[in-house]
């Protein structure tokens, strides 16, 4: 089930609150261009991020890197769906950070009970559980040669996005270009990948 746009509240004789650049990367994003898609995830990318790591506190839920990654994507997949039907819908009515805040929240909710979390770290036992969720987080990459051994053991095209992502620290608009992947489908992709690197650390560590 997709994501519904945000209703905006009705208009006031109140200076616009849409600005012109924000104006410009809508309609870059609504034809299609790739290097508005780029700089919609870069200057929004942050905002999800905190966005999705709020939303889980007020739960008490807990995120590593990996978690906050997948709902990023999920939220620019929300975004993108529908021929980028939630920027399609959106009035000005409202800023747009605003607008894509709401959104983010809304997808956060509905994908948190899916994702394999810990509950917040407390004060008694948090240095365990940080300590814990730190070693079974695949962003524990930075042990490059386990890394570079395990990659053998991945489809070649899930080697090929850990790689370019985690071990060469290159954008999602960077390993569009290299792969030729839609820019919507990498995060959900790099997650799989990550999922099958986790299992293979974890048995290598047993």
């Amino acid at each position: 089930m997709g994501i519904k746009a945000v209703s905006n509240p009705p208009p006031s004789d109140a200076a616009p609150l849409v600005s012109a650049q924000d104006r410009l990367l809508i309609d870059a994003c609504l034809a299609g261009q790739s290097s508005g898609w780029e700089a919609f995830i870069d200057r929004f990318a942050g905002l999800f991020t905190h966005v999705a790591a709020a939303t889980a506190r007020q739960r008490g839920i807990h995120l590593d890197a990996a978690d906050r990654e997948d709902l990023v994507a999920e939220v620019v997949l929300a975004c993108l769906r529908n021929q980028a039907g939630v920027l399609r819908a959106f009035a000005g009515r409202s800023s747009l950070s605003t607008y894509l805040t709401v959104i983010a929240r809304r997808v956060a909710v509905r994908r948190l009970p899916h994702l394999s979390v810990v509950p917040s770290p407390t004060a008694s036992g948090g240095a365990h559980i940080a300590a814990a969720n730190s070693q079974d987080s695949p962003a524990r990459l930075d042990d490059r040669e386990q890394v570079e051994a395990l990659l053998g053991h991945l489809e070649r095209d899930e080697a090929r996005l850990i790689r370019l992502h985690h071990l060469e620290a290159r954008s999602y608009g960077e390993i569009s270009r290299v792969t030729g992947l839609p820019l919507g489908s990498i995060g959900p992709a790099l997650s799989r990948a990550r999922a099958k690197l986790r299992g293979l650390m974890d048995a290598t560590d047993s």
